[in-house]
């Protein structure tokens, strides 16, 4: 049976290996010629390979040297980092976080340095995927998507509802028929939405928009950024149109039909995750976010006086004729 190699010899030979000499590799760890001698001679007897050629005091490795050879350094590099990355953790805290592209621009990233300043010590990982994480693979404490919390083996907890409404900007709004706004509307869809037109226009019994003129945009950044250029209106969420609402870019089109109300954006990890440190926090501090998110969304429907409908969108899904 193949043993491991003797990981207290294998800077020895990594060092003989780059320096060519035991003279110069013993200089270089501070030990005498005779024990790093003696450090090959076990690792060699260990492996039952021979690993240099000894001409005189001239080494040159061997094929199973040279094998060894490739990957010893990088190995022992890799180890160095590891270490000096345990000796960070000492003084510092790391959170990796994966998150939904449009969620992370729109909501999570202008939040994000009210974190860093409340947790200066921490260091910050985002990756903004469309892709949930595999946690069995990657290295993230925890992702934010976008979805129903159907996640079978992870421990799933929602942090933002979606408010559903159709929006446009003010001039593009100003064009259409006032009594029927969408009958002339190019309406702006997303394939990714949990609320497509299709569902809104038959959940409020509005048929003038049967011959409509519609767009897909496959992220809702982009479907907002078209609204705000007058091309359309736009189904979209408050929850990543909050900013142009508030700014009076962005208004409601249709503000006598109720908001539709879900949960959409959800924690979640393996439920082993959830009594790590930098789990804990973040949820601490996501939560207060999401809370004065919240009252945000009040306001803001208070001042176009909109009410909220709840929604349950598989249920409402299969109570469609379509």
């Amino acid at each position: 049976m193949s043993r491991a190699p003797n990981l207290h010899a294998l800077p020895y030979f990594e060092a003989v290996a780059r320096r060519g000499s035991l003279a110069r590799a013993a200089e270089e760890m501070s030990v005498s010629p005779s024990a790093v001698s003696q450090q090959i001679k076990l690792l060699e007897q260990q492996l039952g390979v021979k690993l240099f050629r000894r001409a005189g005091r001239v080494l040159s490795l061997t094929l199973e040297g040279e094998l060894l050879a490739q990957t010893a350094g990088t190995a022992l590099r890799m180890l160095t980092d590891a270490q000096a990355n345990l000796g960070r953790t000492r003084t510092s805290h790391r959170l990796n976080l994966r998150v939904s592209p449009s969620f992370g621009v729109r909501w999570l990233g202008p939040r994000l340095a009210d974190f860093l300043t409340r947790y200066p010590d921490w260091d910050l990982r985002v990756d903004a995927a469309p892709d949930p994480t595999d946690f069995d693979r990657e290295i993230m404490d925890m992702d934010i998507r976008y979805g129903t919390g159907d996640w079978p083996g992870l421990w799933c907890k929602p942090l933002v509802h979606d408010h559903i409404l159709p929006l446009a900007h003010p001039d593009y709004l100003a064009g259409l028929p006032a009594n029927d706004p969408l009958s002339q509307a190019r309406l702006i869809d997303s394939p990714r939405a949990h609320v497509q037109w299709d569902f809104w226009l038959w959940h409020n019994k509005v048929t003038g928009a049967n011959n409509r003129k519609t767009v897909l945009m496959d992220r809702s950044s982009m479907a907002i950024q078209l609204a705000l250029d007058g091309a359309g209106v736009v189904l979209e969420s408050m929850a990543l149109a909050t900013a142009e609402m508030q700014a009076g870019d962005l208004v409601p089109v249709c503000p006598d039909l109720p908001v539709l109300r879900f949960p959409a954006h959800w924690v979640r990890c393996p439920a082993r995750f959830v009594k790590r440190r930098p789990v804990q926090v973040f949820m601490g501090w996501a939560e207060t976010q999401a809370a004065a998110h919240a009252e945000d969304m009040k306001a803001l429907m208070a001042q176009h006086r909109m009410q909220v409908e709840d929604i349950v969108p598989q249920a409402a899904w299969q109570q469609r004729p379509f």
